[in-house]
């Protein structure tokens, strides 16, 4: 039961560590779609700042393929020079060492004309504000543009620009962009998510947790350290001793369990 106990209190703190250090991917320039022979760097980022990271992809020219055999690879940075539209499909970090992490994926396009939709890589949070940009290939310079969302026309921005203010649920969608006499954009789809909790909230409801468990944990120590003293001296309590300490445990076990149970919901939400 002792050994048990320590254990779980252990995998506890594991898993409450490891949903404050999760590793992304990050795009350098930072948008989704891009125009051919444009460069793009991408970054697998942990708290540790480890290079035990690589960058993969599913394409048109393969499923899975390492940074190595596409870009050009520096511990967990992967650069391509010259930009393809075979080289449109999702990327993501994962981990050298042959464990299970990754990271969320990213879709990145190529286009192959003459105008792009520049607009947030990852999914936004509830209620920030998002600003969309359309591109011209040449010239280079903001141009006037119109935005569609859904296939449906959302507005006008006079230099290029339209900003979506408190994004909700609703604003998910395709977008794409239009400049008069350059052409029109791929479509983007923009995705919003709830507000994560944040690196000190997590680490406050890890201390929680603790000062929840602690108390459980120290007294089935001490009940079985008693327990065995008075083993030793042919107590005729032991039996009850025993009882007291079998059910301190499982005390220890069930609230462990709920703990379990309440991280892995926040953590997956």
């Amino acid at each position: 039961m002792e050994g048990t106990s320590v254990l779980r209190l252990l995998a506890l703190i594991s898993l409450l560590s490891r949903s404050t250090n999760q590793v992304r991917l990050t795009v350098s320039p930072s948008r989704s779609q891009f125009f051919e022979y444009e460069s793009v760097t991408l970054i697998c980022e942990d708290e540790n700042r480890s290079d035990g990271w690589t960058v993969r992809r599913n394409t048109s020219r393969g499923n899975g393929t390492e940074c190595v055999w596409w870009g050009i690879s520096a511990g967990s940075t992967c650069k391509i020079s010259y930009l393809f539209e075979h080289d449109t499909g999702l990327y993501w970090c994962e981990s050298m060492s042959g464990s299970s992490s990754s990271s969320s994926s990213i879709q990145l396009s190529v286009s192959g004309g003459s105008v792009i939709l520049q607009s947030p890589v990852l999914p936004v949070m509830e209620g920030d504000d998002v600003t969309l940009s359309c591109r011209a290939k040449n010239p280079t310079h903001n141009l006037p543009a119109a935005f569609y969302k859904d296939g449906s026309f959302i507005g006008d921005g006079p230099s290029g620009h339209m900003t979506l203010l408190h994004v909700s649920s609703s604003d998910e969608g395709l977008y794409k962009c239009n400049i008069s006499r350059h052409g029109e954009s791929p479509s983007r789809r923009i995705s919003v998510k709830g507000k994560h909790p944040t690196t000190f909230s997590l680490h406050r409801r890890l201390v929680c947790h603790l000062l929840v468990v602690c108390p459980y944990f120290i007294s089935t120590l001490l009940m079985l350290s008693l327990f065995r003293q008075r083993t030793k001296a042919n107590d005729p309590l032991v039996s009850e001793e025993m009882t007291s300490s079998f059910r301190a445990g499982q005390g220890l076990d069930d609230v462990y369990e709920n703990v379990i149970s309440d991280v892995t919901t926040e953590h997956h939400f």
